[in-house]
């Protein structure tokens, strides 16, 4: 027996969606008419989406700070809490189990209604950004757990109505916007579906062995509890038989590697959220958090609402001021969309503007990192951000929030030397282009290939005084190099006499923060550069070459 639901409104939805009540998937009782969809040249193709060009804001921003904060926060114990709570034996299972409960009583749910975010306070963390140089704030409107931060008016599993009971973006939407940041938000909630598969299982070992966890709980099972009248399943997405349990393998949707595919049901109210989202709080960004686009080539949701955020856009501004950023593209879906690595960088000069998005710990805010001093520096970050600068990228950083809505000092302390760089050195950043090679030195020579998202961070060869990176501004060549060189001499040897690179005559040589005219020799070998014997900044010093 099944039930007929008509989505109405979908610009190129499916004609009709079958629920089936045997799913029990609990979506068929907030589905809604749909979402106001954005008329425009931009139709829900990829062969439409490649009109699309990268706006001028994001092209010259070349760094953003990211909160990648939500209730898997709470715990204070890495990421992917909402799935590790559930693998028996894990470090994260075990901390649940001591501190929550065991996943049969006390599941993901229960973590959620911990979380209060009691000392948050979005105006003094996006001015604390700002200062330190991002010129696009971003902040995370679910995750994989399937949480809305945000008034979410398709999912009642949302930051309002729980947890803390606010709306988290819209106070991040307010405090970037007052600072004058374009704002952004990630969706990674596609991929709920079997992310929390573990939920379905039970321990093999111990008193409890064989007792379901909450996973397959319905709604039915919530009366005389504290969430009565919500239904687990519309949470957890878990009425379905599980895939594979290596979700590395099924993260592409591919049902020949064990992936369970979706239901429309499921496709549709995904739709519905994001599109509200997008509706409510306009975001200058969308970042998503998936192969290509959400629940691609499985449903065409992905598409449809990037044809909508594109035409918004238009409709708002008069022209195209929206970025979307999506991982594993090919050739062709790059010229929809930015292409974004993470963990990453690119190993040349890319064509279309990209993007690096990576973090100073872990995804979601860990204790034991703090406590352990395990951070990346100011340096590490400083020389992310001039490389991937130089390969026509940008820098967008996640400074992990605490469940409670801070950051905690050693994070200040990282972010304020991220500061002090950017006070001196930020024309080498901002509104800058490629030159013609990216860099030179010992790392260029030991890169490490990329890995489906990214993932080729701290592989190569760490960058030290011998390694420089390239921008160009107008007719200034910027040359940063990753360190103070022991002998007080930087030796450029793309700018050798003989280089084909810099043909024309060089001028005056300046240490931006410094000497505004250095000793120089220009060689066969080099452009051999004397520095002042004052040290600056030592994690890296950008001399500014004007032609003569």
């Amino acid at each position: 027996m099944k039930r007929r639901t008509v989505i109405k409104g979908l610009a190129g939805a499916l004609p009709a969606l079958w629920i089936s009540k045997a799913m029990g998937n609990g979506l068929a009782e907030i589905a809604a008419p749909g979402e106001p969809v954005a008329k425009g040249p931009f139709k829900a193709s990829w062969e439409s989406l490649k009109q699309y060009t990268v706006p001028d804001w994001y092209r010259n921003a070349k760094f953003g700070i990211w909160a990648h904060w939500g209730p898997q926060c709470q715990p204070e114990h890495g990421d992917w809490y909402a799935r590790g709570m559930y693998e028996e034996g894990g470090w994260q299972y075990n901390f649940h189990v001591k501190e929550y409960g065991h996943p049969s009583k006390s599941g993901f749910k229960e973590v959620i209604r911990e979380w209060k975010a009691e000392n948050w306070n979005p105006e003094e963390l996006v001015a604390l950004y700002k200062k330190a140089g991002a010129q696009y704030f971003v902040a995370m409107a679910n995750h994989h757990d399937n949480f809305d931060n945000y008034n979410s008016k398709y999912h009642p599993w949302n930051s309002t109505k729980l947890g803390p009971k606010k709306d988290i973006i819209g106070g991040w939407e307010k405090a970037a916007r007052s600072q004058g940041l374009p704002f952004g938000v990630s969706v990674h909630a596609a991929h709920a579906w079997t992310f929390y598969e573990t939920a379905q299982g039970a321990d093999k070992n111990g008193p409890l062995a064989g007792v379901p966890y909450d996973g397959k709980l319905t709604k039915a099972d919530g009366k005389g509890t504290w969430w009565e009248g919500l239904d687990p399943q519309v949470l957890y997405a878990q009425s379905h038989v599980p895939g594979s349990r290596d979700i590395g393998k099924v993260w592409d949707w591919d049902a020949t590697k064990g992936c369970t595919v979706p239901d429309k049901a499921y496709c549709e109210q995904f739709f519905n959220r994001t599109m509200d989202l997008i509706n409510k709080y306009g975001p200058d960004l969308v970042y998503f958090d998936d192969t290509a686009l959400p629940l691609w080539p499985i449903s065409d949701a992905g598409l449809r609402i990037a044809a909508h955020l594109y035409n918004s856009s238009i409709k708002k501004h008069g022209k195209l001021e929206a970025v979307l950023n999506g991982k594993i593209l090919n050739e062709e879906q790059r010229k929809c969309m930015v292409w974004d690595i993470e963990r990453g960088q690119s190993n040349e000069i890319e064509p279309f503007v990209w993007q690096t998005d990576t973090c100073i710990g872990s995804w979601h805010y860990d204790r034991g990192i703090y406590n352990d001093r395990r951070y990346k520096t100011a340096g590490t970050v400083i020389h992310t951000l001039a490389d991937v600068v130089s390969k026509n990228g940008n820098l967008l950083l996640n400074i992990p929030v605490r469940g409670d809505g801070t950051i905690d000092s050693e994070e200040r302390n990282i972010v304020a030397g991220i500061t002090a760089w950017m006070d001196i050195n930020k024309e080498a950043i901002y509104d800058t282009r490629p030159w013609k090679i990216f860099g030179e030195g010992p790392a260029v020579e030991s890169v490490a290939p990329l890995s489906g998202p990214g993932f080729n961070e701290g592989k190569g060869k760490p960058m030290g005084a011998e390694d420089i990176r390239f921008t160009v501004k107008g007719d200034a060549l910027y040359c940063i190099v990753m360190g103070w060189p022991e002998n007080g001499e930087v030796n450029i040897r793309s700018l050798s006499s003989g280089s084909g690179h810099y043909p024309g005559r060089i001028g005056q040589v300046e240490l931006l923060g410094g000497s505004k005219s250095l000793q120089v020799e220009r060689g066969d070998k080099g452009l051999l550069v004397k520095l002042p014997e004052q040290k600056l900044n030592t994690a890296a010093l950008v001399l500014k070459v004007l032609p003569a």
